[in-house]
């Protein structure tokens, strides 16, 4: 087996036997980037030489018997979180040779817990999008091909280029952002698993905000196991985040293969979209029968006010980007055109560094936001949002979680529905809610379509009961037995 073959687990382990050491599987990831990234374009910065700096000294930790959690592991970061001393751009213009003098709260665990990090990772710019293509930086290719076709397929988005690259095995893991979907819809093109933790879990201290009422940092992976393990390295309390939650943190990976029996289902019924494609409904109904023959009880559930959360996220989302983006104006922050006034330089400034996705956000945001149509619009969308927290938490006194695909498609080729903005919005009409009620969701492969691209089944749980999902998730990732490979991966294609 190829080093970048090897999940975080089992290079963990590989690395505590001595089997290769960590300039062994980090160089071999790095020399797979160079082979693949000019196709794929996962990766807007690459750090060769500090990944391998960083390996050396896991590789001295080990042998003093000091490594951490993640000593020696290769993995990827998505472009939104502040790293020291390396560009971070947001995958926007406006941002483009930003440069931290400051390292993230979840970034900063990580490497206290001794992860190698190989590069920043692409993404929707400012994290607004579902499939990639909004990054000022290019489109992401999806290493999955449809049977017979070379067509290009989106990862998904915004964390579209993490998700690429753990597939295609450029990293044994990378992180993600999740504000409506973005990290469990990718996962879902990618055929990787993805986790939105709950909200307060990771700080959003160093991570670049879209919206902060939503956002919420989490682990991309090849397993449910390596979620879990990535997980219990980025979560965890900060005190320079208002929002984070203190509480302790446990280790998820122990939950994996616990039993389930006894544990209640919920099978929403609001989720049986109208037009969903039957192979979908079909992987569903599967992952439903793989948790009823694993000892969970299954009970049908509703929740009434699911059907407004798409309308609800696309006031709320878009208000607090408008106020989140009004920082970058070219005075504080990079990409500054000069204007005859100071005016004259902001609008001339936001207008060559913001792309045009990035601005029909700023603009619905602002409108909902402005005078005469905050209570008609901001004000009654945050009343929905408390309704969409009350059904799920109904919910929840019935059923430990709830099951739903995590997608209702899988990849689409790039350049489709790029015309038509709702069309594209309605790829997180799973994954929204959970968003907006700030419960955790996890994302995981669970079979493939007509055209043998991936499919993911979500599980939603109550708030920190992330090791419920990790349960239930190792649960239908065994069942599903899901083995098949990208067509574009490490020592396969270019």
């Amino acid at each position: 087996m190829m080093l970048t073959d090897l999940t975080l687990g089992a290079a963990l382990a590989g690395l505590e036997r001595r089997d290769f050491s960590s300039v062994e599987i980090t160089q071999a990831h790095l020399d797979a980037i160079e082979a693949l990234n000019p196709r794929l374009n996962a990766f807007i910065t690459v750090t060769g030489e500090q990944a391998l700096e960083s390996a050396r000294a896991a590789d001295a930790a080990r042998g003093r018997g000091a490594a951490g959690l993640l000593a020696g592991a290769p993995i990827a970061i998505k472009d939104l979180f502040c790293t020291e001393g390396v560009r971070t751009t947001a995958a926007s213009r406006i941002l483009g040779d930003f440069v931290p003098p400051y390292e993230s709260t979840v970034t900063s665990q990580l490497k206290r817990d001794g992860a190698v990090f190989l590069g920043k990772t692409n993404l929707d710019e400012f994290a607004m999008g579902s499939s990639n293509m909004t990054s000022a930086f290019g489109a992401v290719e999806n290493p999955w091909k449809r049977h017979g076709d070379d067509t290009a397929l989106v990862p998904g988005g915004s964390s579209g280029g993490s998700a690429s690259a753990v597939a295609a095995r450029l990293a044994l893991a990378a992180t993600g952002t999740d504000t409506g979907g973005s990290i469990r819809q990718p996962a879902a093109f990618c055929g990787i698993a993805g986790i939105k933790p709950t909200y307060g879990r990771c700080s959003r201290w160093g991570v670049v905000a879209f919206a902060s009422s939503l956002d919420q940092a989490g682990p991309m992976a090849r397993t449910v196991e390596d979620c879990a393990i990535l997980l219990r390295s980025m979560a965890g309390f900060d005190p320079k985040d208002s929002t984070s939650v203190d509480r302790a943190v446990p280790d998820y990976a122990k939950a994996c293969g616990r039993s389930l029996k006894g544990m209640r289902i919920g099978i929403p019924a609001e989720y049986h979209s109208a037009g969903m494609p039957a192979e979908i409904e079909a992987m569903w109904q599967q992952g439903t029968d793989w948790l009823r023959d694993a000892g969970c009880e299954i009970v049908n559930v509703s929740l009434p006010h699911t059907k407004y959360g798409l309308a609800t996220y696309y006031i709320v989302a878009p208000a607090e980007c408008s106020s989140n983006l009004a920082r970058y104006d070219g005075v504080r922050f990079g990409e500054r055109v000069e204007g005859s006034n100071l005016g004259e330089l902001y609008e001339l400034s936001r207008a060559a560094g913001f792309g045009a996705e990035v601005k029909r956000r700023i603009m619905i945001g602002t409108y909902v936001l402005s005078s005469g149509y905050y209570d008609a619009y901001y004000l009654r969308a945050q009343k929905v949002r408390s309704l969409i927290l009350r059904d799920f938490t109904e919910a929840f006194g019935k059923v430990d979680a709830l099951l739903t695909p995590t997608a209702p498609s899988a990849a689409f080729a790039q350049g489709e529905k790029m015309d038509d903005p709702v069309t594209m919005y309605l790829n997180d009409i799973f994954t929204v809610p959970a968003s907006m009620a700030g419960i955790p969701g996890i994302s995981v492969p669970a079979g493939l379509d007509s055209n043998g691209l991936p499919l993911g089944l979500q599980l939603l749980g109550r708030p920190f009961d992330e090791e419920g999902l990790f349960a239930l998730g190792w649960a239908l990732e065994k069942a599903a037995g899901f083995t098949t490979l990208p067509a574009i991966r490490a020592g396969v294609a270019s």
